[in-house]
């Protein structure tokens, strides 16, 4: 069964109130379901409890939900894919294993979360196997995954599973609403005209460059006020090492970022297929219409090479080619005219 991210919480909040909080959730559901603020939700649950403020006039203050990156920290690590392989490194989830394993305060619980851990390969999983199998006082692992069938057997089985429902329309991320607005004037007119390729990259480029500018400004902003903090109490070769964290942080973000949207296509494109094939299980419902049109006149087989183009997309990305040029080559293939 499948919950929103509301409900999920009120399982965990009420497992962690009788003292039956499981050692290690994974957390699965499409992209855009919450699987991010639900482990924000648990984090904080777990070390960020405070009394119940009230305003003046007496009336409870309600405190929005940090994002995971606001929660970092001592005792709560997050572990994402990085560099253009986008692969969990074996050497991160080490050093959360050594967090897992160290002494903190009394009350205060050691949280790992790994974001796609999916992205794992099989000498990462490895390396957390001895804490899901014997975990420390007071610790607890969230892992995150849209695609849970990549983790090993031996990962799946020591977790206790929540799935979380795709969220209603309103609720998809902006980046997402906007890369779906181009793509359905893209797609109203059909496809096969090597202009709808070229628009479709172009669109995508400019959301993307427009996030690169925001996540490069956010982690420049957090480096400068560590230097501001610090630099009168440390030694300059830590603040250089600690340039490069946020460099490697702003980097994984926005290939996190890149691949949203990508799957966002990709998932554009099956509902392509799906209509050709009866349209059940959309997975954007409310442009069943433009979808429909679009594949009018399409050949199945055609679709199909359509999906190919992405998923070959997807390939290129994890290799060192030049990223506008992979986007040009497989948007053509995707929406272009298909030989």
């Amino acid at each position: 069964m499948a919950f929103t991210v509301a409900k999920a919480f009120e399982l965990v909040s009420a497992a962690h109130e009788r003292s039956r909080l499981a050692h290690a959730f994974l957390i699965t559901g499409p992209r855009g379901s919450g699987k991010q603020d639900l482990a924000a939700k648990i984090a904080s649950m777990l070390n960020g409890e405070k009394e119940e403020e009230a305003d003046l006039w007496g009336e409870p203050v309600i405190e929005e939900n940090p994002h995971l990156e606001e929660l970092e920290g001592e005792y709560v690590r997050v572990i994402r894919p990085r560099s253009k392989s986008r692969q969990i490194a074996v050497d991160d989830m080490r050093e959360l294993e050594k967090m897992m394993h160290q002494a903190s305060p009394r009350g205060t619980w050691k949280v790992g979360v790994i974001v796609d851990a999916d992205r794992m390969n099989e000498s990462s999983e490895n390396a957390f196997l001895k804490t899901l199998e014997e975990p420390p006082v007071d610790s607890l692992l969230l892992l995150l995954s849209g695609d849970p069938e990549q983790l090993l057997p031996t990962v799946w089985s020591r977790c206790l599973h929540i799935a979380l429902a795709p969220r209603s329309t309103d609720q998809r991320p902006e980046l997402v609403q906007k890369l779906l607005q181009i793509l359905g004037k893209v797609t109203q007119n059909g496809l096969g005209e090597i202009e709808s390729g070229l628009l479709v990259k172009a669109g995508l480029e400019g959301l993307l460059r427009e996030r690169k500018e925001e996540i490069d400004a956010q982690y420049h902003e957090k480096l400068k006020e560590e230097k501001a903090r610090y630099q009168k109490v440390v030694e300059g070769d830590w603040l250089k090492e600690r340039e490069k964290v946020f460099e490697a942080a702003a980097s994984a973000e926005y290939l996190s970022e890149r691949a949203l949207l990508i799957e966002t296509i990709h998932a554009w494109v099956g509902d392509l297929v799906r209509q050709k094939a009866g349209g059940q299980g959309l997975e954007f419902p409310e442009y069943a219409e433009v979808t429909s049109k679009a594949v009018a006149s399409e050949h199945l087989d055609v679709l199909l090479r359509r999906i190919d183009a992405m998923e070959e997309l997807r390939r290129l990305l994890e290799t060192n080619v030049v990223e506008a040029l992979a986007l040009e080559v497989s948007l053509m293939n995707t929406f272009g005219k298909v030989s």
